[in-house]
């Protein structure tokens, strides 16, 4: 299996992990104060890859990503098989979608008894959240947990242990902890995301300049 797929799968998994992919999220902060001690970050990395190791070997790799699919999988068919009889009749899979439907209109409803003011607001932002986050912007996301898995491998062996995957959670924690003090703030937290963004811009506006700046392909002949 190539390297580049195992990670591109565990880099999404750990993008959904706060404390490598956000170490100042509310998940790892124990105490709930809203500031995130680095032995906070440190914990909360040794549970995070203790749920991420599937079967207790003391790394997270291919066979993980395995066992996380299956998971997955199971639980997707036991949300169709309604009376748990291994199998899925016409009727459970109409119920599913009837009830998918049926969820999809109360959210429609709940839009939609809200203020025009607040509506459109939440409108700009799901807009704002699509182009940063969405079909683009969550592949985009993939490749930032496949590049920090790529980094979490020191060792280069396919596979991230323990002391790999803490190490790289707190090495994330200190980038965000700005004066040092062993702690990260809401509003370190906040600088971080701002120079984020304003990297993520920047790499944007160059690639829409380079684009521009490019010769017109030849017409084929």
């Amino acid at each position: 299996m190539k390297k580049s797929m195992i990670f591109l799968t565990l880099g999404a998994a750990m993008i959904a992990a706060p404390v490598f992919a956000a170490p100042g999220g509310k998940m790892g902060n124990a105490d709930g104060n809203g500031v995130l001690t680095r032995a906070e970050a440190q914990a909360h990395a040794d549970a995070m890859f203790a749920r991420m190791d599937a079967n207790k070997d003391g790394k997270v790799d291919a066979a993980d990503r395995e066992a996380a699919r299956a998971a997955m999988q199971a639980k997707r068919f036991a949300s169709f098989d309604a009376n748990s009889d291994g199998s899925i009749s016409k009727a459970e899979w109409d119920q599913h979608g009837a009830d998918r439907q049926a969820k999809r209109a109360e959210w429609k409803q709940k839009r939609a008894a809200a203020t025009p003011e607040a509506g459109d607001a939440e409108k700009g932002k799901r807009h704002g959240m699509r182009g940063h986050r969405g079909m683009r912007g969550g592949h985009h996301g993939m490749r930032g947990g496949h590049g920090m898995m790529m980094k979490a491998d020191t060792d280069g062996d396919k596979a991230i242990s323990q002391a790999e995957f803490q190490t790289a959670a707190l090495a994330r924690f200190d980038a965000q902890d700005a004066n040092r003090d062993g702690q990260v703030t809401a509003e370190e937290r906040k600088a971080t995301r701002e120079a984020k963004r304003a990297e993520w811009q920047a790499k944007r506006a160059e690639r829409k300049a380079q684009r521009a700046a490019a010769p017109p392909t030849a017409p084929a002949n």
